[in-house]
């Protein structure tokens, strides 16, 4: 059996953990820049607030009923993940972390399942305060079925046992909130006339491999309780990271520029040396805004001669991208870096004419991000990336980094 644990309402969740004065009131979290919705306590839910929603549509709405607003704080969700995996992942025989707030976990060898997942919620509840749904069944399909049931129900837990029990929810489950089926399959699917999970199983295999894929026929046989996909406790490494972002104001001056390639060269290489890889490829962006008459947007690639994580490295050949791309008769709207061909830092082909000193810049990049952990993001930096920490202008409902800034941890009196 295959268990799916779901931290409920996650990053509204994570702002409620340290003020309990907004236990049972709506609550909003913002886009970057507190452009859109993209977190929603039930309590908003049930006041028919939507994903993606721009907020200034609902102003008067929010102000008149009093809704609280967050700015989305990601260093402290980041860390609050961090926190819940951790407690799935020591409790667990195996554990597969699927997204920010949603892992599986691989029940086998557990006899009393319900027990241990009620014990498993209580501890996590206990130790971060994150209240989680669980959703068991017998393949990773039918545990998201299973999920869904589990948060509409008191103790948050929901085991899919029986056949008649699985036919029963399958029957009145819309094809639109199966795992793995969006807007478009959803489209096709209901022209075909299936409508339902149980007129997808009552499908015959032929017409849906034919018709759609191999994934489909996966999702048809998970739904029939076949396992085809399976707790991948290592996950294959990223193959490209992209670090990018839309400036609250247009820039022109070339210095400003340069700055955001450089902080987003850095964390690219930081996200690199985390998953132990290294960028064969560079790329470096820049574009206008996109809705004004004179755009103009460019893109510059190099390859590496010897695949690196190294900052200093992918900084430089980043500013020789930027020189090449940068036109100063332009305001612009985003910028952005790509890491791509990402292999292991195990599996690195050398180059005999290379004269950098590799070891030498690998104990100076692990000695950085121990100190920038320890002491803070970007406690150390290259001279020449940007002077203040990068900040959206219109995060004005940003929470406490309770967890992730010495100077902002809860004092208690």
């Amino acid at each position: 059996m295959i268990a799916l644990a779901d931290c409920n309402n996650f990053y509204a969740s994570c702002e409620r953990v340290f003020n309990p004065a907004l236990k049972n009131k709506p609550i909003l979290v913002l886009s970057n820049n507190d452009g859109c919705i993209i977190a929603r306590s039930n309590e908003a839910k049930k006041m028919g607030f939507k994903m993606g929603e721009p907020v200034f549509k609902k102003k008067e709405f929010i102000k008149k009923n009093k809704i609280e607003m967050f700015s989305s704080n990601f260093a402290l969700y980041g860390d609050m993940s961090n926190r819940v995996m951790s407690i799935l992942m020591e409790e667990s025989p195996e554990t597969e972390i699927y997204s920010i707030d949603e892992a599986f976990l691989n029940l086998n060898g557990i006899r009393e399942k319900e027990k241990f997942v009620k014990k498993l919620r209580k501890k996590v509840m206990k130790w971060t305060g994150i209240p989680i749904s669980i959703g068991i069944g017998p393949t990773k399909t039918l545990a998201k079925i299973a999920n869904a049931k589990a948060k509409k129900e008191k103790e948050g837990i929901y085991s899919l046992k029986t056949e008649e029990e699985i036919k029963k929810i399958l029957e009145s489950k819309d094809i639109s909130n199966i795992w793995g089926i969006g807007s478009r399959t959803t489209t096709k699917l209901n022209y075909c006339g299936i409508k339902t999970a149980l007129d997808l199983i009552n499908t015959r295999p032929k017409f849906l491999k034919r018709v759609f894929s191999i994934n489909m026929l996966k999702t048809q046989e998970e739904l029939k309780g076949k396992k085809r996909y399976y707790i991948n406790a290592n996950p294959e490494m990223k193959k490209n990271i992209c670090t990018s972002r839309s400036f609250s104001k247009e820039i022109k001056e070339y210095d400003k520029v340069k700055e955001k390639i450089i902080s987003y060269s850095m964390r690219g290489a930081e996200k690199l040396r985390k998953q132990k890889g290294c960028a064969q490829t560079l790329t470096v962006f820049i574009q206008t805004n996109r809705f004004r008459e004179e755009r103009y947007s460019n893109a510059k690639s190099i390859i590496f001669d010897v695949a690196t994580n190294d900052s200093l490295e992918i900084v430089k050949k980043a500013i020789e991208n930027l020189k090449k791309i940068y036109r100063p008769s332009y305001k612009y709207k985003k910028a952005g870096v790509v890491l791509g061909g990402i292999v292991s830092e195990q599996k690195i082909q050398m180059n005999l004419f290379d004269k950098t000193n590799r070891n030498k810049r690998k104990e100076l990049m692990k000695a950085i991000d121990k100190i920038n952990y320890l002491n803070g993001k970007e406690t150390i930096k290259v001279g020449t990336q940007e002077t203040k920490k990068y900040k959206f202008e219109r995060q004005q409902r940003l929470s406490q980094g309770y967890t992730t800034k010495w100077k902002e941890l809860l004092s208690v009196k």
